[in-house]
């Protein structure tokens, strides 16, 4: 699996894991990484954020 096709798997994921919760929990992560330092953390938690919401919306790019 590539790793774009991760993030995607990923973000399902979370819909499944948390539902409406998803996007918080994804936010919590986030904020969790940033104040540990872990900015490839922070960065891959922000690149599924952005599939989770391209899902929400319908959109996929």
């Amino acid at each position: 699996m590539r790793p774009e096709e991760e993030r995607w798997a990923e973000a399902l994921l979370a819909i499944r894991l948390h539902g409406d919760r998803a996007p918080d929990w994804i936010a919590e992560r986030i904020a969790a990484l940033a104040y540990a330092g872990d900015e490839a953390g922070v960065a891959h938690f922000m690149d599924m954020a952005a599939r989770l919401d391209a899902l929400s919306d319908g959109t996929r790019q």
